[in-house]
């Protein structure tokens, strides 16, 4: 019976995890053992007896567990100490940053680990269920908005009082993706005045829908990747975005930048002198400030104060609600692992062929086999040097074979 392993998250700070108890039993129903590090629910308050009734076993150690593994499934990528305690063929799974964590995934080639990007699973009909992205952009969008509304020194609805009106707080959301669109969802249900803008056009009804105005700037031609991401735009462009939100961003109590380009540097979208023409005392949340950040200025992990503006960009947005975050991403990994899970061979049927795994596989039999990926070194001038021998103590199992 091969063995699916929940290592604990050791990410600072972090309180997500990868399994809930309810998803125990449908891993168990597949035909796999479950096991899981002692302590990995803790921050959600969930004792291990609760993972032990739904029926779960607890490893006797991280290393046993790391030993004894077919599949890992994780939310953050293991440490580099991890990864050599790992058999040669398992197969991890979890975000692995593949375009800025060559290294690492140097580390995986040479240990001859198969693993998954959950980052790169693609964005087709058939993939919702396992679209972790999207399942915790959506949270993040969310969290961004109570973070503004905690910051700011002014109320959100309109309110009549008997010491007279108080206007709504104006919100400004730039980008109307997944998180984009559900921040703007939680403003107007706090009451918020809300206008948003995103560089595809296609998008503006979906913000009109939710009750919001859509900025309407003429960019010239733009438009989104086959996997719906927004195309990077050219520098002029980026100038006139730049320009003619400038007004909307000066008359805001709040703005939320959501624009990130997977897998590039996210653009600078507000400059330190259109911060200066806010309203001291104004909010800007920075989805991106975490890898460079969309606002000049701002500070990955940290709520700094510009020109009397705070600038939030503290990150781990969708830890903010780690409960019901665990629980969609806990449903995204099944997802994925289900539906490829051949259950005459009681394996996983890591075929890199299929046209999700060869999306989302990065490395597979001691090479990179993400063209994608390979490219992007190739281009970059990133040597990664496939493995020549299996490690001595490996026992390589059916759970990652092709």
């Amino acid at each position: 019976m091969p063995i699916i392993g929940f290592p604990v998250e050791l990410k600072p700070g972090e309180k997500r995890c990868a399994l809930l108890p309810v998803n125990v039993k449908a891993y168990t129903l597949l035909g796999a053992n479950v096991q899981i590090e002692s302590g990995l629910g803790q921050h959600l308050h969930i004792a291990d007896d609760e993972y032990v009734l739904a029926g779960a076993t607890v490893a006797a150690s991280r290393e046993v567990l790391l030993n004894n593994a077919d599949v890992l499934l994780n939310l953050h990528k293991l440490p580099v100490a991890d990864l050599a305690k790992i058999k040669a063929q398992a197969l991890i799974v979890s975000y692995l940053d593949p375009f800025n964590e060559s290294a690492y995934i140097q580390h995986l080639v040479s240990a001859h680990i198969s693993s998954i990007s959950m980052e790169m699973i693609p964005r087709i009909t058939r993939c919702q269920k396992m679209d972790a992205l999207s399942s915790q952009a959506s949270l993040a969008g969310y969290v961004m908005v109570l973070q503004a509304a905690n910051t700011l020194d002014a109320v959100f609805p309109m309110m009549m009082t008997p010491a007279g009106t108080l206007k709504p707080a104006k919100v400004f959301i730039i980008g109307a993706g997944v998180a984009g669109l559900q921040a703007i969802a939680t403003a107007k249900r706090l009451g918020a005045s809300v206008t948003a803008f995103d560089t595809r056009a296609v998008v503006a009804e979906q913000v009109r829908s939710l009750g919001a105005k859509f900025l309407d700037i003429d960019l010239g031609q733009t438009g989104e990747t086959g996997q719906g991401y927004a195309q990077a735009l050219t520098p002029e462009q980026m100038l006139i975005q730049q320009r003619e939100q400038a007004k909307c961003i000066a008359e805001s109590d709040i703005v939320i930048t959501t624009a990130q380009l997977f897998g590039r540097k996210p653009p600078l979208l507000i400059d330190q002198a259109t911060i200066a023409s806010m309203r001291p005392g104004s909010v800007i949340v920075d989805m991106a400030a975490e890898n460079g950040g969309n606002v000049a200025g701002s500070v990955s992990g940290k709520t700094v104060e510009i020109s009397g503006v705070s600038v939030i960009g503290t990150g781990f947005w969708a830890n903010g609600v780690a409960k019901h975050a665990s629980q969609m991403y806990a449903s995204n990994l099944f997802s994925l692992i289900s539906e490829f899970w051949d259950k005459e061979g009681n394996q996983f049927a890591l075929d890199i062929q299929d046209e999700v795994l060869s999306t989302c596989v990065i490395s597979h039999q001691g090479q990179v086999t993400n063209k994608t990926i390979s490219d992007f070194y190739q281009q970059n001038g990133v040597l990664i040097s496939p493995a020549t021998t299996v490690q001595n103590n490996a026992n390589p199992t059916q759970a990652a074979e092709a």
